[in-house]
């Protein structure tokens, strides 16, 4: 099942969609609802609701609302509800993986079994997993890019996906444009701001905002620092044609995504899962730390739930991995790469505990298999110089790196608590600070930056 994710605690689509997705089953019809990301419905009467796939619930979506061949490979038919979030494949049969669901909860949640009874899912027509960045920057068609548009600002308002400050004021400045229209100087905007703030920012963003809004309003003082930052880069919104607000939209929900496309987790599937927190004071008190782990084509993220920040960022060339599922004790993924201890280059091992490791790990393994058969695909069409529409921005070769100290989308390695070990027959011995080989077969390694084997000296320092 690729594309899975446990959301738990993590506030997202699906918290909105805990409701059925079949309204009124019939002997041999029934009325299916299906859910987009602005939450509107699409309703669809089919037949033979049990025996019908995903692809041809796919199609029907399609067909309602007139969307081209591109959301074929664009979308995709999710099953969601607060505990668990499951990318179907086009062969898989809704209706049937519906009635398994309970099943699904016990093996890749943690949930209680009072939550696993009273949990239903609802399907969701969602932006497909393994579409690639490159071409989403190649669509034209303005419900498309809508569609895609209100699912990344869903993403980024629930703060699953962590942004800069700036970057959360940059994207909420679009939000207003789409919302509002163009930017007119005079006009009550910053009231209209601060009456939606939550609707422009992530909510973590808008309380301190609240409480100094209340406190300023009743003096009439100056917009608080939230505001007046979204209100400065509203302002900078670049208009296209003549401006006005009945034109169309497509500039701003492109700029939206190619904005999103700088995260490094815009269009990841998100498990859950916990870490080793590093011990801390006289006692080496650790324990666990939330974390969502986050799975894309480009690589693999681990984000603080709590925080909302990166603690750890790889690319798949830069790691190897594995899972254990041993029966009396929990599931792991285990993620191997570079780091350093105290200047010193070593290999570090990442311990990630998951009911949904298997999953990770599997869809780890389809994203590489995936990369490697598109990759050539890819290169011929940049050397063919396939022609694009006019005014379309060119894509980006590759997306540019992040580069602001002490950003969100920044690794935090120090809130990490690794291994660094060294494989001696069976058992893994802890070293300081290298090993002799990766303990894992599993990794990719072609390409500049590949991830690389810290050869051991002549002595290891056993820990």
């Amino acid at each position: 099942m690729d594309g899975t994710e446990a959301s738990a605690g993590q506030p997202g689509p699906a918290e909105r969609s805990h409701r059925s997705s079949v309204s009124s089953v019939g002997a041999r019809a029934a009325d299916v609802l299906v859910y987009l990301a602005d939450d509107t419905v699409v309703p669809l009467a089919v037949e033979n609701l049990p025996s019908l796939s995903a692809h041809e619930l796919h199609r029907a979506v399609r067909e309602v609302l007139q969307l081209p061949d591109i959301a074929l490979d664009a979308f995709a038919l999710w099953l969601v509800s607060p505990l668990l979030e499951v990318q179907l494949k086009p062969k898989h049969q809704p209706y049937k993986l519906g009635r398994q669901w309970p099943e699904l909860l016990l093996r890749f949640t943690d949930a209680p079994d009072d939550d696993v009874a009273m949990d239903e899912p609802s399907l969701q027509f969602r932006r497909n997993v393994f579409f690639p960045k490159r071409r989403e920057l190649q669509i034209h068609d303005e419900e498309v890019l809508r569609l895609l548009y209100e699912e990344a600002k869903g993403n980024v308002l629930a703060a699953r996906y962590p942004c800069d400050v700036e970057d959360c004021e940059t994207l909420g400045a679009l939000v207003c444009r789409v919302q509002l229209g163009p930017y007119q100087p005079g006009q009550p905007t910053a009231c209209a701001l601060r009456e939606k703030l939550d609707s422009f920012l992530p909510a973590h963003l808008c309380k301190r905002g609240h409480r100094l809004f209340a406190a300023l309003r009743g003096r009439g003082a100056k917009a608080g620092t939230g505001e007046q930052g979204l209100l400065n880069a509203y302002c900078k919104v670049k208009e296209a044609g003549d401006g006005e607000h009945g034109a169309s939209l497509s500039t701003h929900y492109r700029a939206y995504l190619l904005k999103s496309h700088e995260l490094p987790f815009y269009g990841c599937a998100f498990f859950h899962g916990e870490v080793d927190k590093p011990a801390q004071g006289f006692l080496h008190r650790g324990g666990r730390k939330q974390v969502a782990v986050a799975i894309s084509l480009e690589g693999v993220h681990v984000i603080d739930s709590r925080e909302k920040h990166v603690l750890l960022g790889l690319r798949f060339q830069e790691l190897s991995w594995d899972h254990t599922s041993p029966e009396e004790e929990e599931s792991v993924l285990w993620l191997e790469f570079d780091g350093d201890n105290e200047g010193t280059p070593v290999n570090k091992l990442l311990k990630i505990y998951s009911k949904q490791a298997e999953l990770m790990s599997s869809l780890i393994e389809y994203c590489i298999e995936l990369n490697q058969t598109s990759e050539p695909a890819a290169s011929q069409e940049n050397v063919s110089g396939t022609p694009s529409a006019a005014g379309a921005p060119p894509p980006p070769i590759q997306r540019p790196q992040l580069r602001r100290q002490g950003s969100v989308v920044c690794s935090r390695l120090q809130h990490l608590s690794t291994i660094d070990y060294v494989e001696e027959g069976q058992q893994i011995k802890r070293v300081k600070p290298k090993r002799t080989t990766s303990f894992f077969s599993r990794q990719l390694s072609m390409g500049q930056g590949s991830y690389t084997v810290v050869q051991p000296t002549d002595s290891l320092e056993q820990g």
